[in-house]
């Protein structure tokens, strides 16, 4: 772990992959991770982690399934939501977005259920960030 500031629009400058967050600091037993993400991603579930989301630019939408229906979400440049455990959703930005993650380090992208993984996304814990 660094142990020095860490410029989130540098880190965020680092790289290109879309839905492909990068690891820029731990929190005890959290991540912390950036992402660019920009289409849609698929609908999955986390069984035992909330998944805390603040958009850093763009806007993002989350499609939400749960006992009391289905809702989207819209979270504009600024905005934080936090998707409770055991809830379906499906993060997508029409137009793109950049992201700041917190989640349980080890936490898959594509959750622990999820539907069949498109071409465009990559199942992964999170990457390391480099040359930062």
């Amino acid at each position: 772990m660094r142990n020095e500031p860490i410029a989130l629009a540098e880190a965020l400058a680092s790289f290109d992959a879309l839905w492909s967050p990068r690891i820029v600091t731990r929190v005890n037993d959290y991540d912390v991770r950036v992402a660019k993400v920009e289409g849609e991603h698929l609908w999955h579930v986390h069984d035992d982690t909330d998944e805390f989301f603040l958009v850093l630019d763009g806007e993002l939408h989350i499609s939400l399934r749960d006992a009391a229906g289905e809702r989207t979400v819209q979270l504009p440049r600024g905005t934080a939501f936090t998707v409770p455990r055991g809830t379906e959703h499906k993060p997508s930005a029409p137009t793109g977005a950049a992201l700041l993650l917190f989640e349980p380090t080890g936490t898959s992208t594509v959750g622990d259920r999820h539907e069949a993984i498109p071409d465009h996304l990559q199942a992964t814990t999170g990457h390391a960030l480099t040359g930062v």
